[in-house]
């Protein structure tokens, strides 16, 4: 297996370490899956257990003016690793200013995701920065856990409305109740409610929209399909509300749009669309007796 990237234009440093961040806020560890075209920052339901899942896909072509990987074999040309997030984070912010940006799978007493970061200097010699950032080498065996996660119907679709102003109401609300409920129509309408024995307190977007499934535009695949629902009948989930504030502290990508698919009762999940990268993200529904 090898894998070699360079990075020269500032920009795109910058995009990708944003990139990173957001995983590392969202997750501890993550599995990092690099094919010929794209690369996925994975954290599988297995690995999350009764925590949330991710699946984050971005085109690499759009990041690394050079790109050379092999896989483990002609036939699974792919490279399936896990690291701490925090490390690759932690690391990439020492390139902020970097002239260009080197990274590779070497093998030193450990896996390693090698970087060498080439710093500007006032002497004519650039200063050179190395980080060895340890990874756990997947097995082929194993690539199934780590497969796209199914999309399955969903009751009701919708745009979400400003993610700076829906994360200022679940902080306030966060201070009356750990779970929140939340629902929408297919007529454009969107609640945030939290509740105790003593008090209710509901928050309503009206006039959100609601993505066109027969639109040949858009992207199918990240709005899936949806079930036979009544259009003015709410579609409802109870998650803990510290899992939605981490998700919605983390977003520092500014994605230009989030979709947000329900099932009732069930599943709900945060579909976030960038030109370069999207970000699909599950939010586990709590049982409340």
């Amino acid at each position: 297996m090898r894998f070699r990237a360079k990075v020269v234009d500032i920009g795109c440093i910058h995009h990708l370490t944003r990139v990173v961040n957001t995983i590392a806020k969202l997750a501890k560890k993550c599995t990092l899956r690099f094919t010929r075209e794209k690369l996925f920052f994975i954290l599988p339901d297995q690995a999350a257990g009764q925590g949330v899942s991710m699946w984050c896909e971005i085109k690499q072509e759009n990041f690394f003016d050079e790109y050379q990987m092999e896989g483990v074999s002609k036939d699974f040309n792919e490279i399936f690793l896990e690291f701490v997030t925090e490390n690759l984070s932690r690391a990439l912010k020492s390139a902020q200013c970097a002239k260009s940006l080197r990274i590779r799978l070497a093998k030193k007493q450990v896996p390693c995701l090698s970087m060498e970061i080439d710093l500007p200097s006032l002497a004519s010699d650039s200063r050179t920065v190395s980080h060895d950032i340890p990874v756990t080498i997947i097995p082929r065996r194993n690539w199934g856990d780590y497969a796209e996660p199914d999309m399955p119907n969903y009751h009701v679709t919708i745009y979400m409305p400003p993610l700076k102003t829906v994360k200022t109401i679940a902080e306030r609300m966060k201070n009356i109740s750990t779970y929140l409920t939340l629902g929408a129509n297919q007529q454009g309408d969107m609640t945030m409610q939290v509740e105790t024995s003593l008090v209710t307190v509901k928050t309503r977007f009206e006039d959100l929209e609601v993505p066109d499934l027969g639109d040949e535009g858009q992207d199918v695949q990240s709005v899936s399909h949806r079930y036979s629902w009544p259009a003015d009948e709410f579609a409802t989930v109870t998650i803990d509300i510290k899992k939605f504030l981490q998700f919605l502290a983390g977003q520092l990508v500014n994605p230009e749009r989030v979709i947000c698919n329900i099932v009732d009762k069930s599943t709900v999940q945060f579909f976030l669309l960038l030109e370069d990268l999207s970000l699909q993200y599950f939010i586990p529904v709590m049982a409340r007796s």
